[in-house]
C-alpha cells in the first residue's frame, strides 16, 4: 500500500488531469478521442438528471446513465444529505473516457421509490448495499468499479467486502466505513460525541419532527459544517435539495442513525450480512481511499483502516480546502481515482 497526496486537483485543473491520464496510458485511443470531444459533459450549472427507472429488489430505482453501453461499468453512490448531483462533473469525465457510468438515487432520495407500501423504510447499512447488488443485477452488470462518499462510501465498502466478485475496484472517501451496532453503542470522548450531534438529535421524537419540518435548512447546515471552505451557491444546493422531497426521505435518514446506535431494529432478512459486517471484513479488491484536507465531518484517520485493504491500495489526500463532499468539490481527483483503480486488475 502507499500514501498519495493530490495537491489542489479540483475542477480548475481538468486540463492537466486529462493530459496526465493520457500520458499514463489509462485511456485507449477511442476513449481519448471521446474525452477530447467531451460529448457527455454537462453545461456549467446543469443538473444531473435521473431520467431512467428500473425495478430492482424492493425499489424502483431512479438513476442517471452516461457513456457507452458497452463501456466498463462504474457505479457511483452519493451520501447524506446529498444526491446524484455530487457526481454532476465526475460522471461526464468518466463517460468521456469510455466508461458506462451509473449514478442511482439511494433509497429515500429523488425518484427512487419503494415498490410496496408494506416494505419497512429501513436505512440500515446492509439494506443499502443489497439495493446496490439488486441494481447491478437488474442492469445485468456482472462487475463494476464502485465508488462513493459518506453513505455511498459505506455502501461501496460493503459491496466490495461481501461481494468482491462483483467489483473491479473500489474508491471510498474517508476509507473503511463499515460499522456495527455494538460499536455504535460504545461511548466516545466528549469532543468526538460533539461531532455526532445530529445523530443524537435524530434519536428523539423532536429530531424526527424537526428534520421533517426543516429538511432543507438542516441539509444546508450539514453542507456548511462538513465542507467549511466550499463556497457553494444557492442554485447548487437547490439542485440536490429537490431529492430530499422524496416521501420516504425523513424515515430512511432517521432510521439509519437510530439503527447505528442500536435504538431500533433492522430487518431479520439482513441479519446474515450484518453478522459478517460486525466482524470487520477485509477488502480484497484494488482500492483507493481518499480524504479532503478540510473535511469537517466525523471521519477516521487513514492509518486506522489501511490494514483492512489487502489488494493493491493507495490512500490519497486531496488538498486545497476540500471538504466532505469530495466528488463535487474535487471532481477531477475523484474521477482520476476511479479511472485508475479500474485499470489495476
Amino acid at each position: 500500500m502507499s500514501d498519495y497526496e493530490t495537491g489542489n486537483l479540483t475542477r480548475r485543473s481538468f486540463g492537466g488531469f486529462a493530459i496526465g491520464l493520457t500520458a499514463a496510458g489509462l485511456l485507449s485511443g477511442r476513449a481519448a478521442n471521446a474525452a477530447q470531444n467531451k460529448k457527455f459533459a454537462l453545461p456549467s450549472g446543469q443538473e444531473l438528471v435521473a431520467d431512467r427507472q428500473i425495478d430492482a429488489g424492493d425499489l424502483s430505482i431512479g438513476y442517471a446513465e452516461l457513456g457507452p453501453a458497452n463501456g466498463p461499468p462504474v457505479v457511483l453512490f452519493h451520501g447524506w444529505p446529498y444526491d446524484i448531483n455530487a457526481f454532476a462533473e465526475v460522471a461526464p469525465l468518466l463517460a468521456d473516457q469510455g466508461h458506462r457510468v451509473i449514478v442511482p438515487h439511494l433509497r429515500g432520495y429523488g425518484s427512487t421509490k419503494f415498490l410496496s407500501e408494506n416494505t419497512m423504510r429501513n436505512g440500515q447499512q446492509s439494506a443499502l448495499a443489497v439495493d446496490a447488488i439488486k441494481l447491478m443485477d437488474a442492469l445485468r452488470i456482472d462487475n463494476a468499479t464502485v465508488a462513493g462518499f459518506d453513505w455511498g462510501a459505506r455502501t461501496a465498502d460493503i459491496v466490495a467486502a461481501l461481494w468482491p466478485e462483483r467489483c473491479k475496484g473500489l474508491v471510498s472517501v474517508s476509507g473503511y466505513l463499515i460499522g456495527n451496532q455494538m460499536a455504535g453503542k460504545a461511548p466516545l470522548p466528549p469532543s468526538a460525541e460533539l461531532q455526532w450531534w445530529y445523530q443524537f438529535y435524530f434519536a428523539t421524537d423532536r429530531g424526527l419532527e424537526g428534520y421533517g419540518k426543516y429538511t432543507d435548512d438542516f441539509a444546508k447546515l450539514i453542507w456548511q459544517l462538513a465542507s467549511p471552505k466550499w463556497k457553494f451557491d444557492d442554485a447548487t444546493f437547490e439542485r440536490s435539495a429537490r431529492a430530499f422531497a422524496n416521501s420516504d426521505h425523513v424515515a430512511i435518514v432517521v432510521h439509519n442513525y437510530r439503527w447505528r446506535l442500536g435504538l431500533t431494529d433492522g430487518e431479520k432478512r439482513f441479519d446474515e450480512f450484518e453478522t459478517k459486517l460486525a466482524a470487520g471484513p477485509e477488502i480484497h479488491i484494488p482500492s483507493i481511499t481518499m480524504e479532503g484536507d478540510a473535511n469537517g465531518a466525523p471521519h477516521p484517520d487513514s492509518k486506522t483502516y489501511a490494514g483492512k485493504f489487502k489488494a493493491k491500495y493507495e490512500h490519497r489526500l486531496v488538498t486545497g480546502g476540500i471538504g466532505h463532499n469530495l466528488p463535487q468539490e474535487a471532481p477531477e481527483a475523484f474521477a482520476k481515482a476511479v479511472a485508475e483503480v479500474g485499470s489495476w486488475t
